[in-house]
């Protein structure tokens, strides 16, 4: 009696399992968008001008050729101490 007992256990656990996998599946994706001049130095996420080659490599806060994904929408909100950020690279 015990071992079907832990086999009930065992299929419950596994059917909650792929419920769960199935639910987080279904949500769907933020779309996101490259926002110029908000990031702090080396926290950009990539290609942040000359001289620099890809993620964590902007050498100021706020450079204005420096970018980090936001959701879309958001970007021309975030305000910095150099002004707000931008969907195109500030010169």
């Amino acid at each position: 009696m015990k071992r079907s007992n832990a086999l009930i256990a065992a299929t419950l656990a596994l059917s909650i399992n792929a419920l769960a996998s199935a639910a987080h599946a279904a949500e769907p994706a933020k779309a996101v968008e490259k926002c110029y001049g908000v990031s702090l130095a080396g926290k950009n996420d990539c290609a942040a001008g000359p001289g620099t080659s890809c993620a964590a490599t902007s050498k100021v806060d706020y450079q204005g050729d420096a970018w980090v994904m936001v959701e879309n929408g958001t970007c021309t909100q975030i305000k910095t101490p150099k002004g707000f950020g931008s969907l195109k690279p500030i010169q």
